[in-house]
């Protein structure tokens, strides 16, 4: 809601000015100049970018106009989660929880957290980094090698439509200027006319200047900025969840390993210790230890075992 209402209030305020100094909103209505600032734009795009950037860039787009989702309440929830999961490996065993990380969706315990399975990277780079220990090829500070590795691939992804904006933003001035040319060869062309008609292509000019200047200082580059401060958001949750995966694999209790992961947490995101003591106290589901299938010793236990309760 506030990048949207941010967005309004430059537009308010441009012209909002430009009336109060007695401009006519008509004059700044040039489509031409808009084609010749946008359309040029657009192809910059298809120019420098393959296909899977372009995607980003336009659900980027979409998200910087959302409310953030890395609030302090999903960081609790994920810690939560991550506790029981600690909590279950310690008391029923690693090999135990090989199903749990091989299908989520069914999991005893990710099952009662949706929006952690439908979050595809984080779910993906949390079950993938369990599975290492589940499997045991790899010590702690290697899985938190391989969790780091993770992290930067994944934030390099989301850095490509930021990129990508940033220079579609320093390119809008330029091509502002082109536009203004352009409206200046016009000009010229009708220099032996009316004065009102000289005076009108010479507007329309400036207006192809003034576009690539507002796109630039007062959309595209504050959307960049947004979907940058947005992909660090994302890093940071991620980076959460490593430092609470590795504790526990270094040896740290399930309390411990999420302690370590909430003052990780940036500050003003941080859920209180308080807050996350509730948390887990009132909302964890910690799944019971399945029992062992143990054989019987004796014929009569077999027959015992096999009668209907």
């Amino acid at each position: 809601m506030y990048p949207l209402i941010g967005i309004v209030a430059v537009f308010a305020a441009v012209l909002g000015g430009f009336l109060l100094e007695k401009g006519n909103l008509w004059v700044l209505y040039q489509p031409a100049q808009l084609l010749i600032v946008g359309g040029a734009a657009a192809g910059i795009v298809m120019v420098a970018n393959p296909p899977s950037v372009m995607r980003k860039m336009g659900c980027g787009c979409l998200a910087a106009f959302h409310p953030p989702s890395r609030t302090p309440q999903v960081f609790l929830r994920n810690m939560r989660m991550l506790y029981e999961v600690f909590c279950f490996i310690q008391r029923a065993g690693i090999v135990e929880f090989e199903n749990d990380v091989e299908d989520p969706d069914r999991s005893r315990i990710f099952s009662n957290h949706p929006e952690f399975l439908q979050d595809p990277p984080t779910r993906d780079f949390v079950c993938d980094s369990l599975r290492m220990l589940v499997i045991g090829v790899t010590t702690p500070s290697e899985l938190d090698q391989l969790m780091d590795l993770d992290i930067e691939i994944q934030r390099r992804g989301r850095q490509e439509p930021v990129e990508a904006l940033h220079s579609v933003a320093e390119a809008l001035p330029g091509l502002g200027i082109v536009a203004a040319v352009l409206g200046v060869v016009i000009t010229m062309q009708a220099i032996g006319g009316a004065p009102e008609l000289v005076g009108q292509k010479v507007a329309a000019a400036l207006v192809g200047t003034f576009l690539g200047i507002l796109l630039c200082y007062g959309v595209v580059g504050p959307v960049a900025a947004r979907l940058e401060k947005l992909s660090e958001a994302e890093a940071q949750l991620l980076h959460v969840l490593r430092i609470a995966i590795v504790a526990f694999a270094r040896g740290a209790s399930p309390i411990l390993a999420v302690e370590y992961a909430r003052r990780s947490v940036p500050v003003e995101l941080r859920p209180s210790f308080q807050d996350m003591e509730i948390t887990i106290k009132r909302e964890a589901k910690i799944p019971p230890v399945p029992k062992p299938n143990i054989p019987p010793n004796t014929p009569e236990e077999a027959d015992a075992q096999a009668q209907p309760a």
